[in-house]
């Protein structure tokens, strides 16, 4: 999963997600839409053979990259604890 910077505003962002991992983009849209501080987070894929899939985020306060940021780092904390637990659970 490549991205690539289409718009960057201070309170909006728009990014192009080439062979995007819907596995990962869905669990970021929804930490981001839970986010206080984000107006709208949307991701658009469009038509499968001629677009290539966008991520919109755009915030009440503060920026809009800083969210995406935040998002981002909630989920690697997230899976890493799960991961934890997991090899807790399975130890010999």
């Amino acid at each position: 999963m490549d991205l690539k910077l289409l718009e960057k505003q201070k309170t909006s962002i728009k990014v192009e997600i080439v062979h995007p991992d819907e596995t990962l983009i869905y669990p970021l849209v929804t930490a981001l839409l839970k986010d206080e501080d984000v107006a709208d987070a949307q991701y658009v894929t469009g038509h499968p053979q001629l677009d290539k899939p966008v991520l919109f985020v755009k915030t009440k306060k503060g920026e809009a990259q800083a969210a995406l940021t935040r998002a981002a780092q909630g989920l690697s904390d997230r899976y890493r604890e799960t991961k934890g637990l997991l090899e807790k659970a399975f130890a010999p």
